[in-house]
């Protein structure tokens, strides 16, 4: 049974270094995933943490239906083990919803990473 799991804590507390582990992790297993982001303090579409470790990722803006994408991938023949989501604390409440469909109906895991809240 896929889960949907949220990893969260303070500001500089090492998530994105976990969730780029976690990436490893499952790439040296042979897995294949997508890893999503958003306002990254690299830039657009790319995971970064404060120890210098970096990795591109597909940025989430409000207007992208993340469980389309990964049915658009899927329909491509692409393999999908898994599911990062970095900054998820500003994905719209419909795209936490759309990763709730991936994981319930595509049986996917997805882990997600942020603070509790949205600063802002």
């Amino acid at each position: 049974m896929a889960e949907l799991i949220y990893y969260c804590g303070t500001m500089d507390s090492g998530k994105s270094t976990l969730a780029l582990q976690t990436a490893h992790n499952h790439h040296s297993r042979g897995h294949h995933g997508i890893i999503f982001t958003s306002h990254d303090r690299a830039g657009s579409g790319v995971i970064s943490s404060r120890l210098g470790l970096q990795r591109d990722a597909i940025e989430v803006l409000p207007t992208i239906d993340l469980h389309k994408y990964v049915v658009d991938r899927l329909s491509l023949g692409e393999r999908i083990d898994f599911i990062i989501g970095d900054e998820a604390q500003f994905y719209t409440p419909e795209q936490i919803e759309q990763l709730a469909r991936v994981v319930d109906g595509l049986g996917i895991d997805v882990f997600t990473f942020g603070i509790l809240s949205d600063f802002r």
